[in-house]
């Protein structure tokens, strides 16, 4: 299964770190180290930027914020870096932290460094390698929303993970706050989804479901899965976002990159994990699932997915307005404003079919 583990490539033009610089200040917090690193970077990914970083005898990654100008808010590496050293005890899937960089000197950002969890990443299709029947991919799929559903289950309070988040009130905060940002990153060639925020905001439940450790970015490709035991999940990635709110609203961000099989073609090429391969769950399957599992009520899912789909539109929209500004690199980000507007499309269709 060696070869089904996932790897890195050379580094994207623009996105280059210094090597003696992060050689040096690697060294300086963890021993043993033979000989100079060789950097390479993970492919994946449209926020943070992840490399690897491979000594003779060590491999480790390196997390930092994308170049060019940001809202530090929107890429805190600090907080990312102490969210998965408290998480570590009683959510054993988070990668061991070597340590956290704030001097500006050494790259010119706050960057951190942490132990690899060498595995197979399911990204846009299974590995070709990876021969699974439907049974097998239908095992796969609830071994990795059962993992989300323990992340849920943790009793934060008990580990003295309070300070997370501000808990209650979760909902309102993520409508007003999504709805801000979009608003301040939007692009004249993109539409201005008020009819969307608008429905958000009315629709939007009275309370939280329930207040819990969530994610907020949990999909197939920030899993690891272990390569000599594929169904097994031994690895969660990107916790960037990760703070304590409502359960079903990380459902909802989890769903709106669920491209299914029966999806139409637009939706079909954004598709960037393999939930489409026979075997999987459907949306809706995966909402019934997490139900029945949690106690939850899902029975009327519909504010949820739209918020989902709502939430990623302003993600990718925040990536494209820094393309378009010359702060982001990646020439796959030239398509974001298509994306948008067929987000922005995807839910007035749903709004006009709830029931809500």
């Amino acid at each position: 299964m060696e070869q089904l583990i996932d790897q890195a490539v050379a580094v994207r033009a623009g996105e280059e770190l210094d090597a003696t610089a992060v050689d040096a200040f690697i060294k300086r917090h963890a021993s043993g180290l033979d000989g100079a690193p060789e950097i390479t970077q993970f492919p994946g990914g449209a926020s943070n930027l992840t490399y690897l970083v491979r000594y003779a005898n060590r491999d480790l990654i390196l997390r930092r914020p994308p170049f060019g100008h940001r809202a530090k808010s929107a890429h805190d590496m600090a907080r990312e870096a102490r969210i998965m050293a408290a998480l570590k005890p009683v959510y054993r899937y988070v990668p061991d932290v070597v340590a956290f960089c704030e001097d500006q000197s050494v790259m010119g950002c706050d960057f951190y460094v942490m132990d690899r969890i060498k595995g197979i990443i399911p990204r846009q299709n299974l590995p070709k390698g990876l021969a699974l029947n439907e049974e097998d991919t239908r095992k796969l799929c609830l071994n990795v929303i059962d993992k989300m559903i323990e992340l849920h289950q943790v009793d934060y309070k008990q580990a003295g993970l309070d300070h997370l988040g501000k808990g209650e009130g979760y909902v309102a905060r993520q409508i007003d706050g999504w709805s801000e940002r979009f608003r301040q990153a939007r692009t004249e060639d993109v539409g201005d989804f008020e009819a969307v925020m608008a429905w958000l905001k009315a629709k939007q439940p009275a309370k939280d479901v329930a207040t819990c450790l969530i994610h907020n970015d949990y999909r197939f490709d920030n899993v690891v899965l272990n390569p000599d035991n594929p169904f097994e999940v031994i690895g969660v990635l990107d916790w960037e976002m990760a703070t304590l709110g409502d359960p079903l609203m990380d459902l909802g961000n989890t769903l709106a990159y669920w491209v299914q099989a029966d999806d139409d073609p637009i939706f079909q090429q954004m598709r960037r994990q393999p939930t489409n391969a026979p075997g999987m769950l459907t949306r809706q399957e995966v909402i019934d699932y997490y139900g029945e599992k949690t106690g939850y009520h899902v029975d009327n899912f519909d504010f949820y997915a739209i918020y989902g789909l709502f939430r990623l539109a302003v993600i990718v929209q925040q990536i494209y307005r820094r393309y378009q500004e010359g702060q982001a690199k990646n020439p796959q980000f030239a398509m974001f404003g298509g994306i948008a507007n067929y987000l922005e499309q995807r839910c007035q269709r749903l709004i006009s079919q709830s029931t809500l």
